[in-house]
């Protein structure tokens, strides 16, 4: 007896088996929290998806879209996740990924977490910048 090919998967399921998240309770947090959506529409994770659905990825400070090319509820290597999706997300957000990937660290709040290793070096090369001063003497006056 053959098995039928699913012309219907579960979304929840089908975001950890095309590996956009570590687990499915992952994917399913990120949906109860209305991170995803099919059509602009939030959804469930019980919500069953088809091929040729576009689905909504939202993470800061982007919004990824995703064309459904074939059904898995089985998790899969990264090779073959191309079979299954297209990335369909809009230069403009794309755009937006790009800026800020560049303004780095900049976007941190005040206070917030500490300084990685990149922050400290900048830090102490900003400070031996200025040690060529310590060889003078402000007070000899001539």
């Amino acid at each position: 007896m053959a098995k039928e090919p699913k012309n219907e998967v579960r979304i929840d399921k089908w975001l950890w088996a095309v590996r956009l998240f570590k687990t499915r309770s992952i994917s399913i947090e990120a949906i109860k929290k209305g991170r995803i959506s099919v059509k602009g529409v939030t959804v469930k994770p019980s919500r069953m998806i088809r091929i040729g659905d576009v689905i909504e990825v939202r993470r800061p400070p982007i919004t990824y879209s995703f064309e459904v090319l074939n059904l898995t509820e089985n998790r899969m290597g990264a090779k073959l996740v191309p079979e299954f999706m297209k990335d369909v997300t809009s230069p403009s957000q794309l755009e937006i990924l790009e800026l800020s990937k560049m303004s780095g660290f900049v976007d941190r709040a005040r206070g917030t977490g500490r300084p990685t290793k990149k922050d400290r070096r900048e830090l102490e090369q900003f400070s031996e910048d200025y040690s060529f001063f310590d060889d003078w003497d402000f007070n000899d006056e001539d």
